[in-house]
């Protein structure tokens, strides 16, 4: 794989390890196509979506995109790659929605970005304020995982390959190393690699890192649950199968 580094380290990080996800995006593609038949300039939300992998597909389609991140540096790449596409980039929080739209089409949180937050509490924060924002018999659509595999590779658990990627500037390698369950929490361990590929064969490492992410446990059940408590009805669950470098998931339907 090659990325573009000219926006920064964290932006390089953010296209390896989830740029080349695609398994999701007929069905995001579907849903947008079924709620522009009600209404072909309400826009979709995507919430989580760091430097538009979702964002853009949807907009080349011609659906007008809110772009929601909480990271700045990702949200000024989707801007530069958005060039001439109808897309918007908002800088908040997901818990706190700061959007004066009360028309959106369709909203959806790919990438389990609706487990990023926090717990109970920030769900329904999040679930509530997009419902507020969405048309009625709208659709918040929400990517989960519910099953993950345990390993540690410093318990000698092999785990799986890493993730390679060529800048300009060097060998970006990304590598999972451990996930850990826990009742409430999926930890995500991965080390973070910079090299520098010299003029012998031997490439040189100019920065090595941890890097972790936990995710809330979560299950369908309780997410429609949390739905209910936020005003939205349950409208059904799509399955996206996993693929040889992705687990599988889960999406979620609510309905305004």
């Amino acid at each position: 794989m090659v990325i573009d580094a000219e926006d920064g380290v964290q932006v390089a990080w953010h296209d390896l390890e989830c740029g080349l996800y695609r398994a999701d995006l007929p069905l995001w593609l579907e849903l947008a196509a079924d709620a522009a038949q009600r209404d072909p300039a309400a826009p979709v939300l995507d919430l989580g979506a760091g430097t538009g992998r979702v964002t853009l597909e949807l907009a080349a389609a011609g659906h007008p995109v809110i772009a929601l991140d909480l990271d700045a540096h990702l949200l000024a790449a989707l801007e530069r790659r958005a060039h001439g596409l109808p897309v918007r980039t908002v800088h908040c929080d997901a818990r706190s929605l700061s959007l004066t739209e009360r028309d959106l089409g369709l909203c959806i949180a790919p990438m389990q970005t609706v487990q990023l937050l926090g717990g109970r509490e920030g769900r329904i924060a999040m679930l509530q304020g997009a419902r507020e924002r969405m048309r009625p018999g709208a659709i918040l659509a929400c990517a989960i995982v519910t099953e993950a595999e345990a390993f540690d590779t410093a318990n000698g658990d092999v785990g799986p390959g890493p993730e390679v990627a060529r800048t300009q500037d060097g060998i970006y390698v990304s590598r999972p190393v451990a996930v850990h369950v826990s009742r409430s929490t999926i930890r995500i361990e991965r080390v973070r690699r910079i090299l520098h590929a010299g003029a012998g064969s031997e490439a040189v490492e100019i920065s090595s890192e941890r890097n972790v992410i936990d995710l809330d446990v979560l299950d369908a059940a309780q997410l429609k649950r949390d739905g209910r408590a936020a005003g939205l009805s349950a409208a059904g669950v799509r399955v996206i199968r996993a693929t040889d470098e992705h687990v599988g998931s889960e999406v979620v339907m609510l309905r305004a």
